[in-house]
């Protein structure tokens, strides 16, 4: 990155004014992805977790020459072993045309500053397998990948309809 990209490149936190701006990158990042983006109740339960009175995450933007240029997702969790916390990066995205300014490392450097500065001692996330761009770009950051397994197991909470029935 130049001097002069450096430049360009702001990096702050995300506003409730900035809502339309992040719901609009999260749905261009499902479009990478090829994943199916946020409805409209789930885009209300995004703005109220991250903007609301109890924030579940924080968002952060990032700006290229003034332009909206991507975003990143984090959020605290916990190492039973270290019995310290870390913090968990959930998404980080940045749109085509930023890609190759240093934008994605300019997120990623504000999420490990972010990190720092909660004095904690670890930045985690998951990659897709298929997304080798990402890897490429997170081992030239430095990080090392671990050989963990990912699960899941989908749960329905109280009151929400199950999304494969008609809530009607």
């Amino acid at each position: 990155m130049t001097a002069n990209e450096q430049k360009q490149i702001l990096v702050r936190p995300a506003t409730l004014e900035d809502k339309e701006v992040f719901l609009s990158l999260l749905g261009e990042f499902a479009e990478y992805e090829k994943l199916t983006p946020p409805d409209e109740a789930a885009q209300r339960r995004l703005i109220e977790d991250g903007f609301g009175p109890r924030r579940r995450f924080e968002v952060l933007l990032a700006e290229f020459a003034g332009q909206v240029a991507g975003y990143a997702i984090v959020y605290d969790i916990y190492s039973s072993f270290l019995a310290r916390p870390k913090l968990y990066l959930e998404d980080l995205f940045v749109k085509p045309d930023f890609r190759g300014c240093g934008v994605g490392k300019a997120l990623f450097e504000a999420c490990v500053r972010e990190t720092e500065s909660r004095g904690f001692d670890r930045l985690q996330w998951y990659v897709e397998d298929w997304n080798e761009q990402a890897v490429r770009f997170y081992e030239q950051m430095g990080a090392r990948r671990l050989n963990w397994q990912t699960w899941q197991l989908d749960c329905q909470p109280p009151n929400e309809p199950d999304p494969g029935t008609d809530s009607r």
